[in-house]
């Protein structure tokens, strides 16, 4: 009962995640976003509803200095249970303040299947505030985008 316990809170804290908006990263921050998600029809309402694979992506530093930034994804539930993700890459992608993408590091398509795929990226000095976003791509398809905005 124990894990189970432990296991809601963190899903609830997960879904929490998911649900905030961009956070301002002078210094840290970390978001999720649901990966796959199926449709279904509650009292004539369509709603996309989670299988369990959330996309995680955390960036450290201050100003425009990122010192550490990592992506990846974290599976419970049904989408635990599945093969993994085949063909995939995470890309790591820059805008300006007017949304502009002035730099993306593309992350190497890996063929193997992986429940958790993951990718870090190197220390590095922005040129311009905007946004830092973690991209994962299946089979050349986005499955899920998480950005933080970099301010002042």
């Amino acid at each position: 009962m124990r894990h189970i316990t432990h296991f809601a809170v963190t899903l609830l804290s997960a879904t929490t995640l998911a649900m905030a908006p961009p956070a301002h990263a002078p210094a840290n921050a970390i978001g999720s976003t649901p990966v796959r998600t199926f449709a279904c029809t509650v009292g004539g309402i369509a709603m996309n509803i989670p299988t369990g694979c959330m996309f995680t992506h955390i960036v450290r530093g201050g100003g425009r200095r990122i010192t550490y930034q990592n992506a990846g994804v974290d599976c419970a539930f049904a989408g635990a249970l599945n093969s993994g993700f085949c063909n995939w890459r995470i890309d790591f992608a820059y805008a300006d303040t007017n949304n502009r993408v002035y730099r993306t590091s593309r992350g190497r398509v890996h063929t193997e299947c992986r429940i958790d795929p993951m990718r870090g990226n190197s220390p590095q000095t922005l040129p311009r505030y905007g946004k830092a976003c973690a991209r994962l791509h299946v089979n050349g398809t986005r499955l899920a985008s998480q950005c933080h905005h970099i301010t002042r």
